[in-house]
């Protein structure tokens, strides 16, 4: 028998889960002869392949049977040690008990939603804000309250209003460090404004630092968590900073929380796999990243100078943007009269890939946005993408000049 409809029925809450445009987008970048300057990928050749291939090695040998076995929901007890250890070495105040290890921050920022927010309560971001966090708290149906900024970041004004404009706000999502999607850093100034106008308010913070070792010239101002820990929840990963292979991140709560947290994590997955939990702590645990990401930062400071230069010699006037002092990005805004989503297909055909800026708001995006990576390319790669780009910006200002004159 033969039925006319499906049986199945999907939880409201699956009608506010949308596709990346960023995944998407990245379909389109393997196509032969497109450079993508879309993917917020590390670089590959920033991997330590033989350092990973050594620690597996090694824990296959010494402990082969417990890394193959279910683990604590917490994590690995070392790894969450050492986590604790290296955010009090930059001012947090962090114990072990406090450290959730997460199936990447991905899964934090869900943990987040799902814990901290109920349907209709407002919950306050960035404008723009980082793409992913948008896709991991709407499922849990908030409403998004946009929180103004400027070239330092969100202002603290803005932040107190939102008592009146938002109440009962569940919690403030910030990214103070080298921003996905924009590339900036917040002064340390701005940063003590926005922790006394959330403490002013009692609105919680939730912080997310992924970028915040990838700093090129100075290491950013101290966290936000740092300032305000009881009120902060924070999130790190190790995918900038090794691989984003391993799926692994954490998140570090105030102790009241953690119970919370940890029966969500419980929830979703039992525990992130223990056996890439103890192959990171095996590459981490005598100081290697003390070595291995200073070569990261070198790395993407010259691809950063390259797409610097770049943009500068080939991007038609009018166009506007920031060189960042860390992260992966550029956030360059264009020209009146362009659209970012509508001349994505001719880059395309063109042979270069960027992300609408319009997908890192929660409300009203700007359409003449593009957020650009530079560390998946080499200088000379850069330098040809984005004279690519230029070339299609120029032709299609050119051709609205022509039709615009009588």
């Amino acid at each position: 028998m033969t039925l006319n409809k499906t049986p199945w029925k999907l939880a409201q809450r699956a009608a506010r889960m949308n596709p990346s445009i960023i995944r998407e987008i990245l379909k389109v970048t393997e196509q032969p002869g497109v450079l993508s300057l879309a993917g917020g990928l590390p670089s590959p050749e920033s991997f330590p392949i033989e350092a990973m291939r050594e620690a597996t090695a090694t824990v296959l040998r010494d402990t082969p049977k417990e890394a193959l076995q279910y683990a604590a929901s917490e994590g690995f007890g070392p790894l969450r040690e050492w986590v604790a250890a290296a955010l009090q070495a930059q001012g947090q105040q962090v114990q072990a008990s406090q450290v959730l290890i997460t199936t990447g921050s991905q899964q934090g920022l869900d943990l987040v939603g799902k814990v901290l927010v109920d349907a209709g309560a407002p919950v306050a971001v960035e404008s723009p804000t980082y793409l992913g966090a948008l896709q991991a708290f709407s499922p849990y149906e908030p409403l998004f309250a946009d929180v103004a900024g400027d070239a330092d970041g969100p202002l603290h004004d803005a932040v107190r209003r939102l008592a009146h404009d938002a109440p009962g706000t569940r919690f403030f999502y910030v990214l103070p460090n080298f921003q996905n999607p924009t590339g900036r850093v917040i002064p340390a100034a701005r940063r003590q404004a926005l922790v006394a106008a959330a403490q002013a308010t009692h609105l919680p913070l939730v912080e997310d630092n992924p970028y915040g070792e990838l700093w090129f010239d100075e290491a950013p101002p101290p966290s936000m968590a740092s300032l305000w820990p009881e009120g902060t929840v924070y999130l790190g990963s190790f995918s900038k900073v090794l691989a984003p292979g391993l799926r692994l991140g954490y998140l570090v709560a105030p102790p009241e929380l953690c119970p919370k947290f940890l029966q969500a994590k419980q929830a979703a997955d039992l525990h992130t796999p223990g056996f890439n939990q103890r192959v990171v702590y095996e590459v981490i645990k005598n100081g290697f990243l003390d070595q291995h990401v200073p070569t990261i930062r070198t790395r993407y400071k010259a691809q950063r100078d390259a797409m610097a230069a770049a943009l500068t010699e080939y991007l038609p006037a009018g166009c506007e943007w920031q060189q960042p002092q860390g992260g992966m990005f550029f956030w360059v805004r264009l020209p009146a009269g362009c659209h970012a989503m509508a001349l994505l297909p001719k880059a395309v055909e063109a042979g270069v890939a960027y992300v609408p800026g319009e997908a890192f708001y929660a409300h009203q995006p700007d359409v003449r946005s593009v957020r650009l990576s530079f560390v998946t390319l080499s200088p000379a790669e850069i330098r040809t993408a984005v004279a690519a780009l230029g070339a299609v910006l120029r032709k299609h200002l050119n051709e609205d000049l022509v039709e615009a004159t009588p």
